[in-house]
């Protein structure tokens, strides 16, 4: 028997639709437009200003759309899978709720929290039930809605992040799909990423919400150097274990994090910049959204067959690649 693989049959985002702007941020924090697109590479970023909608409402938004656009019966999904760190709430799944709110009645699904790597150890979470033969439609998505948890007083965190969703369909095939991952952890690298309270070490308290402990805190210089280190190994692994070379590859898809981490990753792997996805200048660093949200935008610009390494880099610390082929032409 030939062996099953699952692939990408379809992707959606899904954007806020308020525009914050680097001039708007002069006016919010110490900063200026060259210093942040200098070091970040950022232009702009989309914010969800609605204080009634959530991450549900953009990854509902994003899977009702991709149905619409594969010509996808609700009924037919029967896994969903959100990779998020800015659940609606602790519980339940923001997943669940997902679900309910696109009306897939014959769907279940759960939630993968590993920050910025979360789409990518989603994506091979979903095409194992695929590979398997447990599953035939497995919708996973990527979202964080991370202006809820940043601190627009802090320059070094407020420029960089901003809101979005991403969702792709998978299903069967037999030539194509997702041929193989590596994925790495090192839990010391929680001290140089994280969000201090809100969890079960530090639950919610009028001190820790005084002390401004429930945003992003990062130390820029050190996630720097890991990330930079981890995709390039990363993608460099998976490249020998499928005999692969930059010649080979189509494009990279990296983590939108930092633009000079992009072009870090790109010069140490020899990939040239016009194989390299980027549309960081417009959205920022989404998380967990960054990875489905370019495949989206370079969907016109993939032919079926188009040898593809997603790459991506996050709080905790989580890192891998994952190497793919494409199932259809944008």
């Amino acid at each position: 028997m030939s062996k099953k693989y699952a692939v990408i049959k379809g992707v959606q985002g899904a954007l806020p639709d308020y525009v914050l702007t680097n001039k708007e941020l002069e006016t919010l924090v110490d900063t200026n437009d060259e210093w942040i697109t200098t070091r970040t590479g950022i232009k702009e970023r989309r914010i969800l200003k609605d204080k009634d909608k959530a991450a549900s409402d953009l990854a509902a938004n994003a899977v009702e759309k991709l149905l619409e656009k594969t010509g996808t019966n609700k009924d037919d999904i029967e896994l969903v899978i959100v990779a998020t760190v800015t659940a609606d709430m602790v519980f339940p799944d923001t997943a669940n709720i997902t679900c309910d709110k696109a009306g897939l009645n014959n769907a279940f699904g759960f939630d993968i929290n590993a920050a910025c790597s979360g789409f990518l150890f989603a994506l091979t979470t979903g095409a194992q039930y695929i590979e398997t033969g447990r599953l035939k439609k497995v919708i996973v998505v990527g979202v964080d809605v991370m202006s809820t948890i940043i601190d627009y007083t802090d320059r070094a965190t407020c420029v960089i992040f901003g809101d979005g969703c991403g969702a792709v369909l998978l299903e069967a095939s037999e030539d194509s799909g997702v041929i193989d991952s590596v994925f790495r952890g090192d839990g010391s690298g929680r001290h140089y990423l994280h969000m201090k309270a809100g969890g079960s070490l530090k639950p919610a308290s009028k001190e820790t919400v005084e002390n401004r402990e429930h945003y992003v805190y990062q130390e820029g210089r050190t996630v720097f150097k890991h990330a930079v280190k981890g995709m390039s190994t990363t993608v460099q692994e998976v490249m020998d274990r499928n005999n692969l070379t930059a010649d080979d590859i189509d494009w990279v898809v990296p983590h939108q994090a930092n633009m000079r981490i992009i072009s870090s990753v790109a010069d140490m792997l020899r990939f040239p910049m016009e194989k390299v996805m980027q549309n960081i200048a417009h959205y920022g660093n989404t998380t967990a959204g960054t990875l489905p949200l370019c495949l989206w935008d370079y969907e016109s610009k993939l032919k079926k067959g188009d040898k593809i390494i997603l790459t991506a880099f996050g709080g905790g610390f989580t890192w891998g690649a994952t190497y793919l082929i494409w199932g259809y032409d944008g």
